[in-house]
């Protein structure tokens, strides 16, 4: 029965929320006639090409996968800034290699020289700015990261350590997910010690309230690991295991003293 929930726990958690979540939003972006807003300072990535490295930022995302407020700062192999690029609309490229931007107006940023001018300016109908951001990157800030998909958490993971950008806190949300399933499995073995107390003719209304007690107290327990392990700097898959490791071990110590008591 355990496992049984096990593969539905997944299946929710990994499918059915995403979808959900964001049909939510394209639904309320189609029927309202508004942008999904991408945050209250919008949507922040970083981009690495070569030696250069561009911090771009996205106000919002349309239903139809419009982009709106680009803005890409560019920055040269000694972290100085040496461009900015901003666009009023932009979209992305069929095969994922470049964004379609619209209305642009690129700064070129010259070295200090009294002899001409320091600062370069371009205003464009279009432009299309190469890079390997894709829409799924871009619209993973619609989603909190418990509502992702376990391969796409992964996956923009991956691409802020490929860029050095931080990713503690989706690297606990990561292993989170991996285990959450197993808290089905955890919550079985809790119950054990509760069926033998109730084989026992112990007060069964005491027992069930115990049981939600410490049933609430596993969750909140591992909710709590996960903002403390990412203010520790825990190692992500301790945050996210400590939890059901200890009650599982609490559980079955219980009910081993119970059965040797008994």
């Amino acid at each position: 029965m355990g496992l049984l929930f096990v593969v539905v726990t997944f299946l929710v958690g990994d499918y059915l929320s995403p979808m959900a979540s964001r049909q939510g939003q394209l639904l309320k972006a189609k029927y309202l006639g508004v942008t999904i807003s991408l945050g209250t300072s919008g949507a922040w990535l970083k981009e690495s090409q070569g030696d250069r490295s561009n911090v771009v930022n996205v106000a919002a995302l349309s239903n139809d996968g419009q982009l709106a407020g680009v803005r890409v700062f560019q920055f040269d192999a000694a972290g100085r800034l040496s461009g900015m690029l901003m666009a009023a609309q932009g979209s992305f490229s069929p095969d994922g290699q470049y964004w379609q931007l619209r209305s642009v107006q690129t700064d070129t940023f010259k070295p200090l020289d009294t002899s001409n001018q320091n600062i370069e300016r371009s205003v464009l109908d279009s432009y299309n700015w190469p890079n390997s951001l894709t829409e799924d990157m871009v619209s993973v800030a619609l989603l909190k990261p418990e509502r992702m998909a376990t391969i796409d958490l992964f996956n923009y993971i991956q691409h802020l350590n490929n860029n050095g950008q931080a990713s503690q806190r989706y690297e606990i949300d990561f292993w989170k997910k991996v285990f959450y399933p197993m808290s089905c499995l955890v919550m079985v073995i809790l119950s054990l010690p509760f069926g033998y107390l109730h084989l026992r003719n112990t007060n069964m209304n005491s027992m069930v309230f115990l049981g939600v007690i410490i049933g609430l107290s596993f969750i909140l327990l591992n909710n709590l690991f996960g903002f403390v392990g990412n203010l520790n700097a825990w190692s992500p898959w301790l945050a996210a295991a400590t939890p059901g490791i200890v009650y599982m071990t609490a559980s079955l110590l219980a009910f081993g003293w119970l059965v040797l008591r008994h």
